[in-house]
């Protein structure tokens, strides 16, 4: 656990510090003008940098920040273990099926849990791995339906497009919630201004980012079930949905010590509302797959 905090701490003071460099190159160091007015500008400009930047400084230290959190040992298709190498060769062979430009790294990590995920900045420089967990509980045509959701992952480029859709969320909570903060200071006495109005700031920015989820959220729930498509075109609905239907047996056993990955599993946790849950309930899942088959 002490790692993984430092990794934490390690990564946000790497995002931070490159943020801050890029700002003051632009000249942005700062958005309230000499008059004591907003820079709407400045501000927009600010709230981009540090909303999109820090989304995609994320993604780009995503492979290597989930090999250390979570422990991933990669593997060639030549280590001589049987389980290992069949992992590798048939993450091989789905890549060019879907017609990736590269076989994305892949790995496995030591966990009781009965996931994989997919993560990585481009479709040439993606990770796939799968947990112990999963070997464990799934014969190999359910390990193959699962790889092959994850290798959809990486074909439909949803990697980026979450990046993309967190970035612009993050840049307008930064934004809105700065723009009524300053309107408070203007309003306020003047010897409680600027904490009544960091308090606003920090409250609506908090309050934004939660409703901001929900844009979040429902993006991921949908881009679960287009993985599950593209898995079963892959590696076949009867696979995807046998899958599936195990999952359902051990969602108990999803392990939340890295939640930043927790999107780019093919599993879960149920959230304490779906709106907010980044997969699909199974059942739903299951259902659409069979309404696929049906037609």
């Amino acid at each position: 656990m002490g790692k993984r905090i430092f990794l934490f701490v390690l990564t946000n003071i790497a995002i931070v510090t490159t943020l801050s460099i890029v700002l003051s190159l632009l000249g942005v160091a700062g958005y309230i003008n000499l008059d004591g007015s907003l820079n709407l500008g400045a501000l927009a400009v600010f709230c981009l940098i540090y909303g999109m930047g820090a989304s995609f400084i994320s993604l780009q230290l995503s492979r290597w920040t989930a090999k250390r959190a979570l422990g991933v040992q990669l593997v060639n298709g030549q280590t001589g273990n049987a389980d290992l190498d069949w992992l590798y060769s048939t993450v091989e062979k789905l890549a060019r099926q879907a017609n990736l430009p590269k076989t994305p790294e892949v790995g496995f990590y030591e966990s009781p849990e009965v996931n994989a995920f997919a993560t990585g900045p481009t479709k040439s420089r993606s990770l796939v791995a799968v947990s112990s967990g999963l070997f464990r509980a799934m014969n190999r045509s359910e390990v193959e339906a699962v790889l092959a959701h994850e290798v959809s992952h990486v074909a439909n480029g949803d990697m980026v497009t979450m990046t993309l859709l967190q970035g612009v969320v993050n840049a307008f909570v930064m934004f809105f919630a700065r723009v009524v903060g300053h309107i408070v200071r203007q309003t306020m006495d003047s010897r409680y201004a600027h904490l009544v109005a960091f308090l606003v700031t920090i409250v609506l920015q908090i309050a934004l980012g939660v409703l901001g989820m929900l844009i979040v959220s429902a993006f991921s729930r949908r881009r679960e079930f287009r993985a599950d498509a593209g898995g079963g075109a892959l590696a076949g609905r009867a696979n995807m949905a046998a899958a599936l239907r195990r999952l359902q047996s051990t969602v108990d056993r999803v392990d939340d010590a890295a939640p930043a990955l927790a999107s780019f599993k093919i599993s879960g946790r149920p959230g304490w509302m779906e709106l907010f849950s980044s997969h699909p309930p199974l059942e739903k899942r299951i259902a659409a797959l069979q309404a696929t088959e049906a037609n």
